[in-house]
């Protein structure tokens, strides 16, 4: 399984109710609020040789009440 992170920006006053929805969908394996430029921060898993791209576009930037997404790659945990 390959880690990575995605920051969400959302419309105002819809970060609770995305941070629930991507809660609900099981998409993620942990939500954040955040401040600053993006609202909350996820960490989501995909099997190897997955394609991350595909995933950002289909599962989450789909999601009502999201306005722009950052994803982070990540290449190992230590």
């Amino acid at each position: 399984m390959k880690a990575f992170f995605i920051q969400i920006k959302c419309e105002l006053g819809k970060a609770y109710e995305v941070a629930r929805a991507i809660a609900d969908a099981e998409l993620a394996s942990e939500v954040y609020s955040t401040a600053g430029e993006f609202d909350l921060l996820a960490k989501f898993y995909i099997e190897d040789g997955g394609d991350v791209g595909h995933f950002v576009n289909e599962k989450i930037q789909i999601l009502p009440g999201i306005r722009d997404t950052r994803t982070i790659v990540t290449f190992r945990a230590f």
